[in-house]
């Protein structure tokens, strides 16, 4: 009776996560900005907020990341390997394939964008969500994706400007701006997390709150200064169904590079499922804010295109997997 109370419940949790509504508003934010932009006196105040809005974010990273997650989690070291690899080697090289292809499958004006999206963290509110469902590893999905975040607050930006120092988009002032806007709010964040984290857990309804309204401020203010500059000319219905394609494409490649790895290491079946769920997403919440300081204000909205596509999609597919992974027979023990 117990299982079947259970199984009953997994479909509505399923559906909360394959529909995701913050999206749509991210989406809505995007209309905004295409038919009422922020130009002139307006677009600097704007720019001045989501400064403060990007710096907010990342505080508020620092307060509620568990150190304790992280660092208890680091025992399981092969696990972590495999992720990270994946999260900072093999989407990456993926990415940077993938914007080099010729122009008639990617577009050129996307291809920043795509490189982009294969440097950031993995998340960790959905990685962990689906392993839950799947009955996997919690404790080493909780560990894995917060050291993904952890570090690609240093990883990503060195990625980034690695990749993308050609095309420049990354300078001097890039890196400023990371120190400013994402390494000290967040290391305040850790060192106030003492007095703060209790507050920030009681109070957490209003920390996604102010975390989600941050988010939106920086996607409408970088593509209104993407609407300005003629975004909408550049790119055609066309150019977003090869994108589709694209991030359908590298979501399959990272699916099945994590699973046979997995497979092939002897990975338990608990193991396995937290490597395919970390090491297969790319984190909308990171995304946006460091877009917003790694790129200037005119190329953020493109930026940000790849990554809202492909955030969609690895939902919606990480969904059906999970399901599947639910409804397997127990054949040896759980993972510690």
């Amino acid at each position: 009776m117990t299982e079947r109370a259970a199984a009953a419940k997994r479909p509505s949790l399923l559906s909360r996560l394959k529909v995701d509504k913050y999206l749509l508003l991210i989406v809505s934010m995007v209309v905004l900005a295409s038919f009422l932009p922020a130009r002139g006196n307006a677009a600097t105040d704007f720019g001045w907020a989501t400064k403060v809005g990007i710096g907010l974010v990342f505080f508020l990273h620092g307060a509620r990341l568990s150190r304790e997650a992280v660092i208890g989690g680091l025992t399981h070291w092969r696990l972590h390997l495999v992720v990270l690899a994946a999260t900072y080697g093999l989407f990456p090289l993926l990415c940077l394939g993938l914007a080099a292809l010729p122009a008639w499958i990617t577009p050129p004006a996307l291809a920043g964008g795509i490189v982009f999206l294969g440097c950031l963290p993995s998340t960790i509110q959905s990685s962990i969500g689906f392993t839950v469902i799947a009955r996997g590893n919690v404790a080493a999905a909780v560990a894995a994706a917060s050291a993904s975040n952890l570090l690609g607050i240093i990883l990503t930006p060195l990625l980034v400007g690695l990749l993308l120092h050609a095309r420049g988009a990354f300078s001097a002032a890039s890196a400023e701006a990371i120190v400013l806007q994402l390494l000290a709010p967040f290391i305040a964040g850790q060192v106030l997390r003492r007095w703060l984290g209790g507050w920030a857990a009681a109070h957490a309804r209003l920390m996604q709150l102010i975390d989600r309204g941050s988010i939106l401020l920086v996607v409408y203010t970088a593509f209104s200064s993407a609407v300005v500059a003629g975004v909408w000319s550049q790119l055609g219905a066309l150019d977003l169904a090869r994108l589709l394609v694209i991030c359908g494409v590298l979501l399959a490649a990272v699916l099945a590079a994590t699973f046979f790895t997995a497979r092939a290491l002897k990975f338990a079946t608990a193991d396995e499922i937290a490597i395919v769920f970390c090491g297969s997403k790319k984190s909308l919440a990171s995304g946006v804010p460091m877009a917003g300081v790694l790129f200037p204000a005119a190329t953020a909205g493109l930026a940000l295109l790849p990554l809202m596509l492909f955030h969609q999609i690895q939902l919606m597919a990480c969904a059906a997997i999970a399901q599947r992974y639910a409804n397997r027979a127990d054949t040896e023990p759980a993972s510690g």
